[in-house]
């Protein structure tokens, strides 16, 4: 594909996505969405198809890149290294959540579209994504067992910590997320006690429960 392709590809997907994320709380996440959000962004079935070929599966892995994109420009003036690591994970990770709050809506569409038992590794991924996006912003340079680890340990963070903030707003998750950092002293002390199986199972399981509504 050449630049000027790759760039029409690029913009297309973002129209497409601005006019999904204002349909689907009405519409719900699925193929009716896209179908009627191409039509709004000027776009045929056929590009349509050919921007996302796996359909709302494709249109959740964007809604989850715009948001670790966001993120990473909200923590763009933050020097990390001024931070103590726990200080440098809660900051990320409510500049994370603050980004797919501006969605809110639409995101609680796409985490009941997720929970659903097909979609549930794909949920899996985008949120191990974003675990790592944080995790290097954060100076991590693991290379060994440490970086899996690590990454299942945030991504059970993230899960959880969106379904509290989707349920009882900021304050009460930024709490909750403290709490879930300072209980455990240090991310190394934590992952000693914990299996990253038994953390992407908790994922998951946080998925299903904001999918019917007992987030």
């Amino acid at each position: 594909m050449n630049q000027p392709e790759a760039d029409w590809a690029d913009l297309a997907e973002q129209r497409l996505l601005n006019s999904a994320l204002s349909l689907a709380p009405r519409l719900g996440w699925g193929e009716r969405l896209i179908a009627e959000a191409a039509r709004e962004a000027g776009l045929s079935d056929g590009e349509a198809e050919l921007l996302l070929p796996n359909g709302p599966r494709d249109l959740a892995a964007l809604l989850s890149r715009r948001h670790d994109a966001a993120a990473l420009a909200a923590l763009s003036g933050v020097d990390p290294k001024s931070l103590k690591i726990r200080q440098r994970i809660q900051r990320a990770v409510e500049a994370r959540l603050d980004a797919a709050m501006a969605d809110e809506a639409a995101v609680r569409r796409c985490a009941g579209f997720l929970a659903l038992p097909g979609n549930a590794p794909l949920g899996l991924r985008l949120t191990w994504d974003s675990a790592d996006i944080i995790w290097r912003w954060a100076g991590d340079t693991a290379t060994d067992e440490n970086h899996y680890s690590k990454r299942a340990i945030l991504s059970g963070i993230l899960a959880s910590t969106l379904a509290v903030r989707l349920s009882s707003g900021r304050p009460a998750a930024s709490a909750y997320l403290s709490a879930r950092i300072e209980n455990v002293m240090a991310f190394e002390t934590w992952k000693a006690g914990l299996k990253p199986s038994t953390l992407l199972r908790d994922v998951a399981e946080t998925l299903g429960r904001m999918r019917y509504g007992r987030a």
